[in-house]
């Protein structure tokens, strides 16, 4: 008698250091139901990274050409390097019935919500500045120069809250309650009976 619920875009943004990979990693193995949308980028790969699992990693002229032909939902330039999302993937997915994870910075979600107006958007926080600082310096990745701009840019991204639809805190030690909640929001989502019906 219930139509079933058509398939969600589910944005997941936060500051850098908040630990939105180890967040979209655990949630990944919790919920093989999902598509996971692999974002492309031209920076280095990190040690560890794998390509076309972390990321695509492209040089900028292959991004450029992408940026020029509209093969990109949305795109950045992130301290300096290009991040986007492959249109194609997320078509796809949700063609065949899949709701589809975004993992986009904060500018990335304002266009994809001015794109996709039934997206569900989340921000993922820390649980203060300092332990965000404190993750950042444990990642040991960059220089200070850089941390620094990233917590100020942390600041200002965090401005933006009141754009998402959920916040979701991922505190030190509780990455599987913060997954929890995120999981929760899923599936609340898709029980709405305005998206069920259009």
């Amino acid at each position: 008698m219930v139509p079933p619920p058509q398939p969600r875009v589910v944005v997941i943004s936060g500051p850098s250091g908040v630990g939105k990979d180890a967040v979209i990693k655990r949630l990944q193995e919790l919920r093989p139901d999902l598509y996971f949308v692999v974002t492309a980028t031209s920076r280095a790969m990190r040690p560890g990274e794998v390509e076309g699992k972390d990321y695509f990693f492209v040089s900028k002229a292959t991004f450029e050409s992408w940026i020029a032909s509209g093969q990109l939902l949305e795109h950045a330039l992130v301290y300096g390097e290009y991040k986007g999302i492959p249109r194609q993937q997320v078509d796809a997915a949700l063609s065949k019935g899949s709701d589809v994870v975004l993992r986009i910075d904060v500018q990335g979600a304002d266009t994809v919500r001015r794109l996709m107006p039934g997206v569900v958007s989340v921000f993922i926080v820390a649980e203060s500045e300092a332990q965000l600082v404190a993750r950042l310096v444990s990642r040991k990745t960059e220089p200070l120069d850089k941390m620094v701009t990233r917590v100020k840019t942390a600041r200002d991204e965090t401005q933006h809250i009141h754009k998402f639809d959920y916040v979701v805190v991922n505190r030190e030690g509780q990455l599987d309650e913060c997954v929890a909640q995120l999981a929760a929001i899923i599936d609340a989502e898709k029980l709405r009976t305005k998206q069920q019906q259009g």
